[in-house]
């Protein structure tokens, strides 16, 4: 069964739905207002956890605290570069068959899962090895 929405959470819904990346509340609060939508910042924040609560949205959190949300349509999962932020996105989820066996042993459905993995890009890489050889 489907919540009862607000007039807010729908309207965010929607703009997520036009999104096909992660946004931060800050911009989607930009949006909103850019589209005579205006809402309070606070209202966005809570309009994107009732969502997150029903399993419509996902949060990912970056390396360096900034939190994107996104529609839950699919797991996620990526490689993070530490020094420069670049995310790279990748497929393969060694974790599917956990979630099945999680869902079954502890009764829990899970709406979305994310993996990520945090280190240094290779072009970071390529710019900090003089730095170590010094």
């Amino acid at each position: 069964m489907r919540a009862i929405r607000t007039r807010s959470q729908e309207r965010i819904f929607n703009l997520l739905k036009t999104i096909k990346k992660g946004i931060s509340a800050q911009d989607i609060y930009v949006e909103l207002r850019n589209t005579n939508q205006s809402m309070g910042l606070a209202t966005v924040y809570r309009s994107l956890e009732a969502l997150k609560l029903e399993g419509m949205v996902q949060v990912r959190n970056l390396a360096n605290g900034e939190a994107l949300y996104s529609l839950a349509q699919q797991d996620k999962h990526h490689l993070t570069c530490l020094q420069c932020g670049v995310s790279i996105l990748i497929n393969q989820c060694p974790v599917h068959d956990l979630e099945n066996q999680l869902e079954s042993s502890h009764k829990f459905k899970v709406f979305y899962h994310t993996l990520e993995f945090f280190g240094l890009c290779s072009q970071c890489q390529v710019n900090q090895a003089p730095e170590i050889g010094q």
